[in-house]
């Protein structure tokens, strides 16, 4: 379903009245929202965010998709470049993949040493335990993909000119490394799903419901005064997303889910 299309679903209007609902609340109250998209290439979290924003102020939220590091950032603290772009009293911001990058891509691609893998690792979660301290609160979203849907994804993004520009190194090797992106992927579900921060787990390969029952998910988390007055249904659907809390969760959902 296109965005165009999106936008003459009635369940969709209705979830984004919610969020210009809850947007409006943080902009009163100063509170300050993080929303992670992380994911395999050709996932959908950029498409997310945009079905996210479609309707929201532009004026209290922002889209932080962060390039190559410089020759600057590659000698700062590695989470320094993220952290400069955390929310403001009042504001959403949307991660467009994030500091998760160490735990995932750079060790598949070998942009970084397992050392420092092994650092970020650890200090991850405390460093985000102590942002939910401050008072941000944080969604971390894993969009889930079969190997067969990323790959008409990706030939998609190699024949379609709209899409040629999303296509990138990391992109090209991405089926190669499947397995690969397997093994740190459970390792980083494993390490870093916590109850102050879990990991909010979306079955991706329908894109459109994927991207509502993310917006349904963070409508559940939070409190405003005209929460469910657009929306029936606020919870999200169970067999569409999954909560990781801990490595127990963690591993229970990795037995039964082998294929994304």
């Amino acid at each position: 379903m296109a965005l165009h299309s999106l936008e003459t679903d009635p369940e969709y209007i209705a979830l984004q009245t919610e969020l210009v609902h809850l947007q409006t609340h943080l902009g009163e109250i100063g509170g300050r929202l993080l929303i992670i998209f992380e994911g395999r290439d050709t996932a959908g979290k950029g498409g997310g965010i945009m079905r996210f924003v479609r309707f929201l102020n532009p004026r209290q939220y922002r889209i932080v998709a962060l390039t190559k590091p410089t020759e600057v950032e590659q000698g700062q603290w590695f989470f320094q470049r993220y952290l400069k772009h955390l929310p403001d009293p009042g504001e959403i911001v949307f991660f467009d993949r994030s500091w998760y990058n160490r735990a995932v891509v750079e060790p598949v691609m070998g942009f970084c040493s397992l050392a420092k893998h092994e650092t970020f690792m650890k200090d991850v979660v405390m460093i985000e335990e102590a942002l939910v301290k401050d008072g941000i609160m944080i969604i971390k979203f894993w969009f889930s993909i079969e190997r067969r849907e990323q790959s008409k994804r990706l030939s998609k993004r190699q024949t379609n000119p709209l899409h040629m520009w999303k296509m990138s190194t990391v992109d090209a090797v991405a089926q190669q490394k499947w397995e690969e992106y397997s093994k740190y992927k459970a390792k980083m579900f494993r390490v870093t799903s916590t109850p102050a921060c879990p990991w909010v787990i979306i079955d991706g390969n329908d894109k459109d419901v994927a991207r509502k029952e993310a917006m349904r998910y963070v409508l559940s988390r939070m409190d405003y005064p005209k929460k469910g007055t657009a929306v029936e249904r606020l919870v999200p659907n169970p067999e569409i997303l999954e909560v990781v809390h801990d490595a127990t969760e963690a591993e229970r959902y990795l037995a039964t889910h082998k294929g994304h």
